[in-house]
């Protein structure tokens, strides 16, 4: 039922390079498992309703680690959406969208290394694009999807746009939720003010007013739809509440320079330019992060590229809202 004519290319390419001592993207596949990652001195945050779990387990430089995700439709549909996550979030942000993509698709939401049930790698400098694409594919081995398509917030997008930008690379359709290849300066300057500083808090309801405060800018919604989205952020160790992610997810950021940086950006023009595929570019219409002008050479550089601005949000929309999921859908189902 599922094709593998991609997956063995893929493998092939990335273990050819592991092989060789060129472990920028070292993949190795395993078995799913259906237990969550859970520690006993932790108390996580209840699944989302309609979701299934599982895990695979992923390789880097460092060592194997497991990545975590959840599930929304049937795991028989050949068809896969994969969404996945912004630099300090999870799995469960999706909840909503996958809900709504489930009567097409099976959803799949990983928790990236590092965040929520996922494991931590040990060595943090390892916190990246590359580590990311390469677990990515041992997901998606995993997985044997027919048809793949790839929705993409923040890193996420980052994580897609590298993936799709490959010789033989198995996406169809990629939707870029507000980010691209350039950063904006002004965004970084906001996420150095609270990824430098470790938090904790005495209560839940603490904790999440603090991560309600930080994702203001991911849309208007009601009390009930913020409590959804933020309480899976938090996980409560030793009777403190903690955001739900390794803090040292930002060594690579913080060890980085403007020639890194630099650097980085034409490597992800690189790969956008080579893209192929359908691709939305949704923006925020308040974006720090996504700029209108990177929007604009993104639509004249890739011919296969459109674009869509959300009013009333900034980065990133959180696609919670009816009118915001059928933008995904309207794309993934190919009707605009």
């Amino acid at each position: 039922m599922k094709n593998t004519s991609w997956i063995s290319r893929l493998r092939g390419m990335f273990s050819s390079k592991f092989a060789s001592g060129q472990n920028d993207f070292p993949v190795q596949s395993s078995p799913q498992s259906d237990t969550p990652l859970n520690a006993p001195s932790v108390i996580q945050q209840p699944y989302p309703v309609g979701s299934g779990q599982g895990s695979v387990q992923c390789i880097s430089p460092a060592g194997l680690h497991r990545m975590a995700y959840l599930t929304w439709g049937d795991p028989q549909n050949p068809n896969v959406l994969l969404c996945v996550h912004g630099l300090t979030r999870r799995g469960s942000d999706f909840a909503n969208l996958a809900r709504a993509m489930s009567d097409r698709y099976y959803v799949v939401c990983p928790d990236v290394v590092g965040r929520g049930n996922s494991d931590h790698l040990a060595n943090p400098m390892l916190y990246g694009v590359p580590q990311y694409v390469s677990d990515m594919v041992t997901l998606i081995a995993h997985l044997r999807p027919q048809r793949l398509d790839w929705f993409g917030t923040s890193m996420g997008g980052l994580v897609g746009m590298v993936l799709a930008g490959l010789q033989n690379q198995p996406i169809q359709r990629l939707l870029l939720n507000d980010v691209g290849p350039r950063i904006d300066p002004a965004f970084f300057m906001r996420l150095m003010k609270y990824l430098s500083k470790p938090v904790m808090f005495a209560t839940q309801e603490e904790g999440l007013a603090y991560v309600n405060e930080l994702t203001t800018t991911f849309g208007r919604h009601s009390p009930e739809q913020w409590r959804e989205l933020n309480l899976p952020q938090l996980i409560q160790k030793q009777g403190k509440w903690h955001l739900h992610y390794d803090p040292q997810i930002n060594a690579p950021i913080m060890a980085s320079n403007p020639m890194t940086a630099l650097a980085g950006e034409k490597a992800l023009w690189n790969s956008f330019d080579a893209i192929k595929i359908p691709t939305l570019i949704v923006r925020g219409a308040e974006s720090d992060l996504l700029s209108p002008a990177t929007v604009a050479e993104m639509l004249k550089r890739n011919p296969n590229t459109k674009s869509v601005e959300i009013p009333e949000a900034g980065h990133a929309p959180a696609f919670i809202l009816p009118n915001h999921i059928q933008i995904a859908r309207d794309f993934f189902y190919n009707l605009n």
